[in-house]
């Protein structure tokens, strides 16, 4: 990702003879310019007084050397480009991104003593600080530094900010360039062990379904041949009836399916910071993605709003594989930057789930009352299997809550999803995302051999 800054954001843009460029070259004096024109000044008012000739010849010195350093700093043109490139530009929280800054002189006059610095936000660290030396005519200057951030989100990186010095020091001006990059900070993503909560080894899996194109050789809806096809599927009938090679439609298979569900009412989680249970719903969230990506699935993240991701195109799933890295990047985007929503119920994500397909659930979910959870349980009858892991605010929070009555009762909530079908496991404060995903593939493991099932595909 590079930014080029504007090439005439640094210093050709003012005009030394008017007012303003006239306060802006002063306002640049630094303290040892400030305190030669102040000695300057005292020594000419002394020599006036004493009749010191020799006297006033320094204090004028002392006083017009601060002034000509500035007049000449404000009006030499400079033409200084500056780029910006992050690698990797999106980063999981805790981790660390470096930025490489590289500034060219694209001018004829060689440049004085350059101090370069770029604007962050507060959580990444403070603000980094160069001294470039004299950049000759035509020539570069890099240098880079690193970033980090334990809170996933969108952070600003720029504008760059650099400050030109006079050789003696008596002078510095700051110019600023308009560009700027963003780094992404995505929630951490854990690796998972590949177990079988859809009842399936794979998307691709032994117990996939399959659309046929053909219902028989009747029914052939031929293509035209391309490139590669095997020879094998040449259809005649259609190549004599259409002049040119037609080949048959296999069967196409059809990907397993899941979706992720994302409770994110402010209702239903208290605390904040990379600890709470929220973030910890959020990375669960990430993690799942990925990996069911991974084994070849179709995925969507769903919210409690209703709002799908990556889309609304084939009931928003993606997950081919020319498609699955822009399907992740747009989720994992999505994941970076989202918020408590001001809903109080999951009404409307069980009305998209009402109206799609089966697959695989997996669900996120906060503190939920006795009829939100009625509506959780709803939501296994629209999907082949169907996983929640239930954050309880009194697991997570610091402190003991306050509040009675089944809004809290977790041990009921997990009934009743169990009840109704859901594999449903109570998340305890600080538990790792690898244990909990094994303890849900053991308990549908029992809970299917316990029905007389057919236990692990």
């Amino acid at each position: 990702m590079t930014s080029p800054a504007p090439g005439g954001a640094g210093f050709a843009e003012s005009e030394g003879g008017d007012k303003g460029g006239v306060r802006t070259a002063l306002s640049g004096l630094t303290t040892r310019g400030r305190s030669f024109l102040a000695a300057g000044v005292a020594a000419a008012v002394c020599a006036y007084v004493l009749g010191q000739s020799d006297l006033l010849r320094v204090g004028l010195l002392l006083a017009v050397l601060p002034l000509v350093c500035a007049t000449v700093l404000y009006r030499t043109r400079h033409r200084v480009a500056g780029s910006r490139r992050l690698s990797p530009a999106r980063v999981p929280a805790g981790s660390e991104t470096r930025v490489h800054l590289r500034m060219d002189n694209v001018t004829r006059l060689p440049t004085g003593l350059l101090m370069l610095q770029d604007r962050v936000p507060y959580v990444l660290g403070p603000r980094p600080r160069f001294v470039l030396d004299r950049v000759e005519a035509g020539g570069r200057r890099e240098v880079s530094y690193r970033v980090r951030s334990d809170l996933r989100g969108r952070y600003p990186l720029g504008p760059l900010q650099l400050r030109l010095t006079d050789p003696f020091g008596m002078c510095e001006l700051t110019r600023s360039f308009s560009a700027y990059d963003t780094l992404t900070v995505i929630p951490r993503v854990e690796p998972l062990p590949p177990v079988r909560l859809g009842g399936e080894a794979k998307g691709y899996g032994d117990g996939r379904q399959r659309s046929l194109a053909l219902a028989g050789e009747d029914d052939v809806i031929p293509r035209g041949y391309r490139y590669g096809d095997d020879l094998r599927r040449v259809h005649w009938r259609s190549t004599a009836r259409y002049g040119e090679l037609m080949v048959r439609r296999e069967e196409q298979p059809q990907r397993a399916r899941c979706t992720v569900l994302l409770d994110t009412r402010a209702v239903a989680f208290r605390g904040a910071g990379p600890d709470s249970a929220f973030e910890w719903a959020v990375s669960g969230a990430a993690s799942v993605l990925v990996h069911m990506l991974e084994r070849g699935f179709s995925v969507r993240l769903l919210t409690d709003t209703g709002s799908s991701v990556p889309g609304e195109g084939s009931d928003g799933f993606a997950g081919a594989s020319q498609e699955a890295a822009d399907a992740a990047g747009m989720m994992m985007d999505t994941l970076a930057v989202i918020d408590h929503s001001d809903g109080a119920g999951l009404s409307r994500a069980y009305d998209v789930l009402r109206g799609g397909s089966e697959g695989l659930l997996v669900a996120f979910i906060g503190d939920l009352d006795e009829q939100q959870a009625a509506v959780a349980a709803r939501m296994r009858h629209r999907s082949g299997a169907a996983v929640a892991f239930l954050l309880d605010s009194n697991a997570w929070g610091r402190e003991p809550s306050d509040v009675a009555g089944p809004l809290h009762e977790s041990g009921h909530r997990l009934r009743m999803l169990r009840e109704a079908g859901w594999t449903a496991v109570a998340v305890p404060r600080g538990a790792s995302l690898d244990e909990m995903w094994r303890q849900a593939d053991r308990e549908r493991t029992g809970a299917v051999a316990g029905s007389g099932g057919e236990g692990r595909s």
